[in-house]
């Protein structure tokens, strides 16, 4: 099991660790902050700083077969370090904190679309969602307005945990119709914007909405029957 300091800590941006195992698919570590690829989120980028003063470009990172693993991809044709090298992970801040601001404010658009989510993306200053609804339901002004409303409303964002059977008493909390929130493990992690929305998370997050700034709405996309894509970025 990898130590995943980005789950109690999003905002840490390097971490002490060990190598505990290279191969072709790439670098595990005792402990990361980097964020692997899923829920929607993409990979963290960064570096791995050995003692020696070497730095190895990471270009990527996954999950890797168990739960808590995560493989640092490094950029390719990149030597290996030995196993038990000690070194520093850390992430480039600047994409990552984008990713979290993007990823919050997803959560938002959330609470301001009624309807079940059926795909969605967040990629570096821009992010979407699919909604199960009729396309005459969604007016985008309407939509914009309201959404940074509650962003400048500066509402917390916060982590919690419930059990596996706490989660299965309230289906409602589940926005999403093609990705379920992983179960098993005993229970599953929720992020909650104050009064306005909650539901299952592994991404990492902003602390606050006001961090989100201001956004634009992009196109809303017909995707199907009443499949309608919301595309947003931020207005800088």
């Amino acid at each position: 099991m990898t130590e995943l300091v980005f789950r109690d800590d999003a905002y840490a941006r390097s971490c002490t660790a060990r190598v505990v195992a290279a191969d072709e698919r790439g670098i595990r570590l005792d402990r990361t902050v980097f964020y692997p690829t899923g829920g929607g989120q993409p990979g963290d980028t960064g570096s791995l700083r050995l003692a020696s003063g070497e730095t190895i470009a990471i270009a990527d990172a996954v999950k890797g077969d168990a739960s808590d693993e995560v493989i640092h991809v490094p950029v390719s044709g990149t030597p290996l370090p030995s196993l038990g090298t000690e070194l520093t992970a850390e992430i480039d801040w600047e994409r990552r904190y984008r990713l979290m601001r993007m990823h919050s404010c997803l959560h938002l658009l959330c609470a301001v679309v009624p309807g079940a989510v059926t795909g969605g993306q967040v990629s570096d200053g821009r992010g979407r969602l699919d909604f199960d609804v009729p396309g005459a339901s969604l007016d985008k002004e309407a939509i914009a307005a309201r959404l940074n409303e509650l962003i400048a409303a500066g509402h917390e964002v916060t982590p919690r945990w419930i059990t596996d059977e706490e989660l299965g008493s309230r289906p409602e909390l589940v926005r999403t119709m093609s990705v379920k929130p992983p179960s098993g493990a005993g229970r599953v992690r929720l992020m909650e914007v104050a009064g306005i929305d909650l539901q299952p998370c592994g991404g990492t997050h902003i602390r606050n909405t006001a961090e989100i700034g201001p956004v634009v709405i992009g196109k809303i996309e017909n995707k199907g029957r009443q499949n309608r894509r919301i595309n947003i970025a931020f207005a800088e």
